[in-house]
């Protein structure tokens, strides 16, 4: 028989402590966490709002008051400025070489990715060793050879001796990610084409690429972003101002405009906004792309 007088007062699920009375579990806040959020919030915004506030002054007033104040005669003669000095050309030869990066290191990568998770011969994991080897090399100690290697391909000064040195650097990493995802797919759904009569081709069209697409996302805004900023290949494998693309033209800015700050900010700002909106569009993306694999 049951004995009710053993059994909770309440309702609830709560425990009950001897004395009669309701424990009430009490959650601190992470206060620590919290100041060092604040703390690098700080660090990342104050930068940002400097130089957004700053290439909306004039020049006059640039080294007199409060650097951090809000403009008191705000002008947009420094965007005007910049756009003049063929920052239009610059923009474009931007796109060119970063669109054409991303877009030759995605279909390699994801075709050797392919191949690395569906294959198991001994070639194929030695060629994903070969590719994993490329992560250890550092860019710069290429410098010498590279310049040597596209000179002699005669493609120095132009754009496509950008692009190809970018896809060669961003090939280990995006087909290192592209592998981790692909291993996440179930053995099960290959197995279910194959069956089905489908070739390896169809499996990678019909299958692996949907399945694939956040990681292929996440690595092309990761080489597009390395793409765009890329200062070190411009600076040594082009010279003439018509192959000039962004990162190079700002320091050309910097040089043009030695006094005028407001104006090399304004460059600045334009040269960030379309990687600024191909995060925001890519973000949600971004994130799964980042996180997957992490539940196993």
């Amino acid at each position: 028989m049951l004995d009710l007088d053993t059994q909770p007062s309440t309702s609830t699920d709560l425990p009950v402590e001897p004395t009669g009375t309701t424990a009430v579990r009490r959650y601190r806040g992470n206060v620590p966490g919290a100041v060092g959020g604040l703390v690098w919030l700080a660090i990342v915004i104050v930068p940002i709002y400097f130089i957004v506030v700053t290439s909306f002054r004039r020049q006059a007033g640039f080294f007199a008051g409060n650097p951090l104040a809000l403009p008191t005669d705000p002008t947009l003669d420094n965007y005007a400025a910049v756009i003049q000095h063929d920052f239009v050309r610059y923009v474009a030869n931007s796109v060119i070489v970063t669109a054409a990066a991303v877009a030759a290191t995605l279909a390699v990568s994801l075709l050797a990715a392919y191949t690395v998770v569906r294959g198991t011969g001994r070639m194929v994991r030695l060629t994903f060793s070969v590719f994993l080897l490329g992560l250890a090399i550092p860019l710069h100690a290429t410098i010498i050879p590279l310049y040597y290697l596209i000179t002699r391909l005669r493609l120095y000064d132009s754009l496509l001796g950008l692009i190809l040195p970018s896809v060669a650097f961003a090939i280990p990493v995006t087909v290192l990610i592209l592998v981790n995802f692909l291993r996440d797919v179930p053995q099960e759904l290959f197995e279910s084409m194959r069956m089905d009569g489908a070739s390896e081709w169809q499996t990678l069209i019909r299958l692996a690429l949907p399945l694939v697409r956040p990681a292929l996302v996440t690595v092309a805004i990761y080489d597009g972003l390395n793409a765009w900023n890329g200062f070190l290949f411009p600076l040594i494998l082009t010279q003439s101002e018509s192959r000039r693309v962004l990162p190079l033209s700002l320091w050309a800015f910097q040089g043009e405009f030695t006094v005028q700050i407001p104006g090399v900010l304004a460059a600045v700002v334009l040269s960030t906004l379309p990687m600024v909106v191909l995060y925001v569009l890519g973000r949600r993306y971004l994130v799964s792309g980042l996180t997957a694999g992490f539940s196993r």
